[in-house]
């Protein structure tokens, strides 16, 4: 089983910047990918963000030049440092981690970008 914790998240103002973290643990072996999905009120889940355990990286267009995902292997950690923030950034961020097939998420964590 893995379990990921997420921490970081909460309100900022349009322009303003935050920077989520999540850290794994559990059975992880071999290659894996971790990333960042949100949620908006009435919308399905997106891909924002996403790294591989060999380090290449991916990014929704919307998102491209204004947040940067980054990882510590050692910590099994991801991190997504989110600058210029937009109010349509707004969403429920999720955790996820893809290992051997399986999926796993994050409780989610709240970004509110006020205009």
């Amino acid at each position: 089983q893995v379990q990921l914790v997420e921490s970081g998240g909460g309100l900022a103002q349009a322009g303003g910047s935050l920077r989520l973290s999540c850290a794994a643990s559990g059975s992880i072996f071999g290659i894996y990918v971790m990333g960042w999905y949100r949620q908006a009120p009435g919308k399905q889940r997106e891909s924002v963000a996403s790294t591989t355990s060999s380090g290449s990286t991916n990014y929704a267009d919307s998102v491209k030049g204004r947040f940067t995902i980054s990882r510590d292997n050692a910590k099994i950690t991801v991190y997504l440092q989110m600058n210029s923030l937009k109010p349509e950034d707004t969403a429920v961020y999720y955790c996820g981690l893809s290992n051997r097939g399986n999926t796993y998420w994050g409780q989610g964590t709240q970004v509110t970008v006020s205009s």
